[in-house]
């Protein structure tokens, strides 16, 4: 997969696996890794879906609609991604935190959802629940840091309380962050989100 890898000044801090929207490019969100933990190391992805030329990590059916069965592929061919980055930069696979936004925030999701394991904890901005029926693995003290919009016209607010109590019921130890900002990934979430991430995973 298409990414960027930057070598953090902490090799004990954790990896911050990092997702765009759609549309974005590996680039995007490397500010705003650089403010959750400037210390740590990241590792940028690319989606490798293009919808109309802009990248995703995954096909959808309409607005709202997931591809299920290529969301679940393009799940596990990030999970055995990860597992090769890891070797390949000799990272620690336990210590990985995602952080993503919009579609980048579902597919991290969608790892949780499936793998048990995957991730160390996540930071979600503006993510929908991946999939519905399926059993979640156990995600016993996992943190979970969802942002999401009192007004979101693609994220109701309704679906963040059912993704919110999903993760809940697996153990995951989730704090969601409101805003009114529609879709958009603000700065006050951003400050939000590093202010969390200094709570649960500073030393």
């Amino acid at each position: 997969m298409k990414h960027i890898f930057k070598q953090g000044s902490d090799a004990q801090a954790p990896v911050l696996v990092v997702f765009h929207g759609t549309g974005g490019t590996e680039n995007d969100l490397l500010g705003l890794a650089a403010l959750i933990s400037p210390t740590s190391s990241v590792l940028s992805i690319r989606g490798n879906v293009l919808e109309n030329g802009m990248p995703r990590f995954f096909r959808r059916i309409a607005e709202g609609v997931f591809d299920e069965e290529d969301l679940v592929f393009r799940t596990s061919e990030l999970n055995d991604f990860l597992e090769q980055a890891a070797a390949e930069y000799k990272l620690d696979r336990n210590n990985f935190v995602a952080v993503g936004y919009s579609n980048g925030a579902n597919i991290a999701g969608s790892l949780l959802f499936h793998y048990r394991g995957s991730l160390r904890g996540a930071i979600l901005h503006h993510p929908m629940v991946p999939r519905r029926g399926i059993k979640l693995p156990d995600l016993t003290g996992v943190p979970i840091f969802i942002g999401a919009g009192e007004n979101d016209p693609i994220c109701s607010p309704v679906e963040t309380e059912e993704l919110e109590q999903l993760f809940d019921e697996a153990g995951a130890l989730v704090d969601v962050h409101w805003e009114r900002a529609g879709h958009r990934l603000t700065q006050t979430e951003a400050e939000a989100a590093a202010q969390w991430f200094k709570i649960n995973f500073a030393k």
